[in-house]
């Protein structure tokens, strides 16, 4: 299904969890001259405006992102993400919001690459007037991202950085997202690939975790981020989760720092917890 449009989104608790992951996942990897690549498989538009009608229908950043903006005493992975946040907004007055492409662009070094997948026709036109000069560095297809990693992977560095975030509208999703991830471990073991996943009351939400465990990764990480407690009525996101294969030795660190005050900051109602849990070869 191609009605998704992560504009309706952005900036919300969720794109706060998974942009805090990134920015830090693609730090630690820049921290090493060897060159890497990032790719992302549903990149989306690339950036938001947070007064367009699709951003200000739900105003769902108000509860995310707007809720950070001008706190003090933040742990510093959330002030690194929100510095990243306020190069779109320098007049200090939060009306963009960067999405995973914009975000890892900024890390990239001249032998790096980033390579978006994106099937919407109208989020892959903004995408592609996102980095219409950023030349061979970016690269914008109108393609399938599970198929696109059957093609790319592995890439010619042999370091890379794959965010793993469909919309999860259909069953099919989650299909897809654990056969994706089966194929692509097996053509590049020791890449590192992040997983966002929506917590619902759905099972095959409450399913997904596990299935990604029995994939057989020797190193994981796997948190969650819950604002609420779960609808008794079945209905709505009450929090996301992220699963890292091969995620950087200092991420746990960095999140048992940062998740305790993240989850105060973005509690909506009783329920709000976090839980973070890894394995390790």
């Amino acid at each position: 299904m191609l009605s998704y449009r992560h504009g309706f989104h952005a900036g919300n608790h969720a794109d706060v969890l998974k942009h805090i992951i990134l920015l830090q996942i693609a730090e630690y990897m820049a921290e090493k001259p060897a060159p890497f690549w990032i790719i992302d498989t549903h990149a989306g538009a690339g950036r938001y405006a947070l007064e367009s009608a699709h951003a200000a229908k739900l105003g769902e950043y108000r509860d995310g992102v707007g809720r950070l903006w001008d706190k003090k005493g933040l742990p510093p992975a959330a002030v690194d993400y929100l510095e990243f946040v306020k190069m779109l907004n320098p007049d200090g007055v939060l009306r963009h919001y960067p999405g995973s492409p914009w975000l890892a662009s900024q890390l990239l070094r001249e032998g790096d690459r980033l390579r978006l997948y994106e099937l919407h026709t109208t989020d892959v036109k903004h995408l592609q007037e996102c980095f219409k000069t950023s030349g061979r560095q970016v690269t914008v297809n109108t393609t399938d991202g599970f198929a696109g990693l059957k093609a790319i992977l592995p890439p010619p560095p042999r370091r890379a950085l794959v965010l793993i975030d469909p919309s999860y509208e259909t069953r099919d999703d989650y299909v897809n997202v654990v056969k994706g991830l089966q194929e692509a471990i097996k053509r590049f073991a020791t890449g590192t690939y992040a997983v966002w996943y929506p917590m619902l009351t759905k099972l095959e939400s409450r399913k997904l975790p596990d299935k990604l465990k029995r994939l057989g990764a020797a190193n994981w990480l796997h948190v969650t981020l819950e604002v609420k407690a779960p609808s008794s009525e079945g209905f709505g996101m009450n929090g996301s989760g992220m699963f890292i294969i091969n995620p950087p030795w200092t991420l746990e660190k960095k999140l048992h720092e940062t998740l305790p005050k993240l989850t105060q900051l973005l509690a909506q109602g009783d329920g709000a917890k976090f839980t973070l849990e890894s394995q390790s070869a």
